[in-house]
């Protein structure tokens, strides 16, 4: 129990360490674009995985915001192996932007 306490806790840091991760052709950080689906942490295993999507199947920055997720994720936790599943179900779309990402979107 203490563990899966502490893995949920790992998980609510590491969601929250993405909003470092800028997508560079809108200028806004993953997490408010909306992109980000799930993290979950394997603390006994030390292995994060990310499920996320980008903004089309094609997106040509898909690789850097990857690699980015990846380091981000490995710079707060030494030592953890971390793994980026892309998916595209459900597919992104404008209304998954968090208020904070419209509001910044819109200045």
């Amino acid at each position: 129990m203490k563990q899966e306490m502490e893995s949920q806790e790992i998980s609510k840091q590491a969601f929250g360490y993405l909003r470092e991760v800028i997508d560079p052709e809108i200028g806004l950080n993953i997490v408010d674009l909306g992109l980000v689906y799930k993290v979950d942490v394997d603390v006994p295993n030390r292995r994060i995985s990310v499920i996320m999507t980008l903004t089309t199947e094609f997106c040509p920055m898909g690789g850097a915001i990857t690699e980015s997720v990846e380091e981000t994720l490995k710079d707060y936790y030494e030592g953890y192996e971390v793994e980026v599943n892309l998916t595209f179900e459900p597919s992104w779309h404008p209304g998954m932007i968090s208020d904070a990402g419209r509001a910044f979107l819109e200045n």
